[in-house]
């Protein structure tokens, strides 16, 4: 029997803040070198035509899946770029769990199970988190745009 799924977020690369940002940048300065550039003819070219691509990745990168936080019958799953690394943990390990920031800075770089400090961080864009503690003692924090659904499907969850 496959397992029910009670809670589902997918979150695409695209929609960092700060990749958004980063790329637009470039962009910016490949087109605005193209119309100062006094040879046009010889090297303009070029400029232009890596701002088309920088463009046309961006868009791209909206439909690339980054992580995937899924709330089954038995446990909380976070999948990573295309199902390449995938993460488990049953609910009988989480100790607490509690809705808070994932940082106080608004840009943060995408992070599938990077380990700092006694934490692991998931995240791609967002500004809220949910800590969810083990345990063994160390934090999960889980990057989302939907904090308050996460953090009621997992208390309710861990509760049964």
């Amino acid at each position: 029997m496959a397992p029910q799924v009670q809670f589902e977020e997918k979150q695409f690369l695209g929609f960092n803040s700060y990749s958004i940002v980063r790329r637009m940048v470039l962009a910016i300065f490949c087109f605005v070198s193209f119309y100062y550039t006094e040879n046009r003819m010889e090297n303009a070219g070029i400029l232009f035509l890596t701002g088309i691509i920088i463009l046309v990745g961006s868009i791209a990168l909206l439909f690339v899946r980054y992580l995937q936080i899924r709330i089954t019958n038995d446990q909380l799953m976070l999948t990573g770029m295309w199902k390449s690394q995938q993460i488990n943990v049953p609910f009988i390990d989480i100790v607490q769990v509690e809705k808070t920031i994932y940082s106080k800075y608004n840009m943060n770089n995408p992070a599938f199970n990077v380990h700092e400090e006694n934490e692991v961080k998931f995240y791609t864009g967002g500004k809220d988190a949910i800590r969810v503690r083990l345990k063994n003692g160390s934090d999960l924090l889980i990057g989302t745009y939907r904090a308050e659904e996460l953090c009621r499907a997992l208390l309710s969850a861990v509760k049964k």
